[in-house]
């Protein structure tokens, strides 16, 4: 299996000749991220993990949790009636934590429920995590514990602090962690995520960092 990681918190799978997606979202302007991509998979409905317009263009197979089914049928009920790039809903799948499903060659399983807890006047929305072939695990915008050998690890958000982040990392003790969600942040703070993670990375003796936008790694 092959992954690439892409703007912020966006991930490609390939494998036999086909890929998967998973949060292609508004900060993610790479074309390729999605360019004929057989599912996109979304964690939940914040525009950093998801584009509206990027799904209404992409022919292909769309799970995600159900408060981000109820999101898109939203926007889409908002479209004009003539819009020629409604979405096809019969393709759109809501799945919740427990459920497993197969798409493009590829078994996934659902973990998690909720996006973490981020401010005191709104409740968390539906956040469901993507374990894909029992090899890679992205957790969306949550701290969700899984024995996986590969963490898409969350850098940073407003939710999360470096101790947060590193007791994560910590307890599931993955052999390689890539962190993602990195894309509001500039170049300094991007230097001390890439510190943070390599002083990890010697005191677990495991490959633990942040791949480049662009940069493809074989699981």
């Amino acid at each position: 299996m092959r992954m690439t990681k892409y703007g912020h918190a966006c991930v490609r799978l390939e494998k036999d000749g086909r890929s998967l997606v998973i949060d292609p979202g508004e900060l993610t302007p790479e074309a390729e991220a999605t360019d004929g991509v057989d599912a996109v998979l979304i964690t939940h409905q914040h525009e950093d993990h998801f584009s509206f317009d990027k799904l209404r263009a992409t022919p292909a197979a769309v799970y995600t949790s159900a408060g981000m089914v109820r999101r898109l049928e939203e926007l889409d009920d908002a479209r004009e009636p003539d819009d020629a790039q409604k979405l096809d809903r019969e393709n759109i799948h809501a799945v919740r934590d427990g459920d497993t499903f197969e798409v493009a060659g590829f078994r996934v399983r659902v973990i998690g429920e909720k996006h973490h807890f981020s401010h005191p006047d709104f409740p968390p929305v539906d956040n469901v995590g993507f374990l894909v072939d029992d090899v890679v695990f992205h957790p969306g915008d949550a701290l969700t514990q899984v024995e996986v050998p590969t963490l898409l690890l969350p850098g940073q958000a407003p939710w999360l602090t470096v101790p947060m982040m590193i007791e994560y990392l910590r307890t599931v003790a993955p052999e390689r962690a890539f962190a993602i969600h990195d894309g509001l942040v500039n170049e300094i703070g991007l230097a001390v995520l890439d510190d943070v993670l390599a002083m990890e990375a010697e005191r677990a003796g495991r490959e633990y960092r942040r791949p480049a936008v662009g940069e493809s790694v074989e699981l």
